[in-house]
C-alpha cells in the first residue's frame, strides 16, 4: 500500500539515484567572473562550445552532457543550436561561484578536465538539457540534424 507507492514515487523522482549514487566529492571551486566565448590563440578564461571552457588556463569538459558542435557541425541547425548552447553557458558560468565535482575519471583524451558544473547547487548541463540544448552523455555523440 503506502509504502509501494512510496517506493514508486522515489524512484521515479530521481530521489533513489540520489540516495544510492551521492554525489561526487567537490574538487574545485570557481569564484564569479564573465566569460565570454573564445577567440584567438591565447584562452585563459573564456567558453569554447556548449560544453568546453577554459578557466585560468584550465580546460574543462562538462562530464554529464554533450552540445552540438560548432567547428564540424553536421547541418545548419547543428551550428545554430550549437551557437546558442555556447552562449547559454557563458550566461550559466557567468557572475556566480561554481562548484566542480569529480567523475569517474580526471580528464579525456584531448587532456579537458572531466567535471559536473554546479551553480548555487544545480547542475549547469542538467539546465542546458531542460533547455534543449544539449544532451545527456551516454558514451557517444547523438546527432543533431
Amino acid at each position: 500500500g503506502v509504502i509501494a507507492l512510496a517506493a514508486i514515487s522515489i524512484r521515479e523522482s530521481g530521489l533513489a539515484k540520489f540516495l544510492l549514487d551521492p554525489p561526487s566529492p567537490v574538487v574545485g571551486t570557481i569564484a564569479p567572473r564573465n566569460f565570454g566565448l573564445c577567440s584567438g590563440g591565447t584562452r585563459k578564461t573564456c567558453i569554447v562550445d556548449g560544453d568546453t571552457f577554459w578557466v585560468d588556463g584550465t580546460k574543462i569538459r562538462i562530464a554529464d552532457i554533450n552540445t552540438p558542435e560548432i567547428s564540424e557541425p553536421q547541418c545548419a541547425e547543428e551550428a545554430a543550436l550549437g551557437r546558442k548552447a555556447s552562449l547559454r553557458l557563458a550566461e550559466l558560468l557567468s557572475g556566480a561561484p561554481l562548484d566542480l565535482r569529480a567523475v569517474d575519471r580526471d580528464e579525456d583524451q584531448y587532456g579537458r578536465k572531466l567535471r559536473i558544473v554546479e551553480r548555487d547547487g544545480h547542475s549547469v548541463g542538467q539546465a542546458l538539457i531542460a533547455e534543449g540544448l544539449a544532451h545527456e552523455w551516454r558514451g557517444r555523440r547523438e546527432s543533431w540534424c
